[in-house]
């Protein structure tokens, strides 16, 4: 779709990291955008920052693992400014799951499927049949990783998993979009190719409580800038993709009708072939033996 001055981006997850990123190209091409997220205090810092560069934006603080909470945001933005036309849902956490699979807590899986998968589903119920009612060129979306969408992370299952699904629902939503003609696209977005700086390390730091921790953990929850320290100590290269070039990603592909916002990557295709190869082949999925398990 063409994007151009006057039409409306809505952004969950945009208070930090990718979706800042995206709510400011968007506002870069002109575009109203309207900020969802939890945190309150950096969601204002957010919206200041995009006023103060002479963008139009509408805030909201708003848990997308709430159904009422996101039907809400979709009240307001419509009222605010009559129209959607870009639906970026990016919102997501890591559980700070511990151990083996089977010794994650419930609670772990319960709030990662509320906001990673759960959220998505949200937003495409809040806003789409009303993108599509009113006639009008439109895009959705959906963050995922190359953690579940290309490779399943074996050491972040949880994860993994729900981004996962978010792959599988963004494909539906296509065939169901092509289904009604509508004028509406959609697109699953694979941020990197390499590590990203953003907020997801720290994701507990915004856990409500209804999902709260059900033991102690047994380890503390590591930073990324520890992360970095300890690859660094083992001889691991460590590289970065910004937040610029994913936004920069996803303007392109929404602009090209593209499904698949993947960058380029070698490592990334050779996993997605080794992954097509064993399951054509119906052999065991060696590839995972790629990921260390300890």
């Amino acid at each position: 779709m063409d994007l151009r001055a006057g039409q409306v981006a809505v952004v969950t997850g945009a208070a930090s990291g990718i979706g800042l990123a995206m709510a400011r190209r968007f506002a870069a091409e002109g575009l109203k955008v309207v900020l969802a997220d939890i945190e309150a205090g950096a969601l204002e810092r957010a919206a200041a920052g995009l006023r103060a560069e002479g963008a139009e934006v509408l805030a909201r603080v708003v848990d997308v693992g709430v159904r009422d909470q996101v039907g809400q945001l979709a009240e307001s933005a419509y009222e605010a400014y009559g129209a959607v036309h870009v639906l970026c849902n990016n919102a997501g956490v890591g559980s700070g799951a511990e151990g083996r699979m089977w010794e994650h807590e419930p609670n772990d899986w319960q709030w990662a499927f509320a906001v990673n998968v759960w959220g998505v589903f949200h937003g495409i119920q809040a806003f789409v049949p009303r993108m599509i009612e009113s006639g009008q060129p439109g895009h959705v979306v959906n963050t995922s990783s190359g953690d579940g969408g290309i490779a399943p992370l074996p050491t972040a299952s949880v994860y993994a998993v729900t981004k996962a699904a978010v792959v599988t629902m963004t494909e539906s939503l296509y065939a169901h979009l092509r289904a009604e003609h509508a004028r509406v696209g959609a697109s699953v977005l694979f941020p990197g190719p390499h590590m990203l700086r953003t907020g997801l390390w720290e994701s507990h730091r915004n856990r409500p409580t209804r999902y709260a921790k059900e033991r102690p953990r047994r380890t503390p929850y590591r930073s990324l800038g520890q992360w970095e320290a300890a690859m660094r100590e083992a001889g691991r290269e460590v590289r970065f993709t910004s937040v610029e070039e994913v936004a920069e990603l996803v303007v392109t592909g929404v602009r090209a009708d593209r499904f698949w916002l993947l960058p380029p990557s070698a490592h990334s295709d050779d996993l997605i072939r080794a992954r097509a190869r064993s399951m054509l082949d119906r052999a065991n999925p060696s590839y995972l033996e790629h990921f260390i398990l300890d």
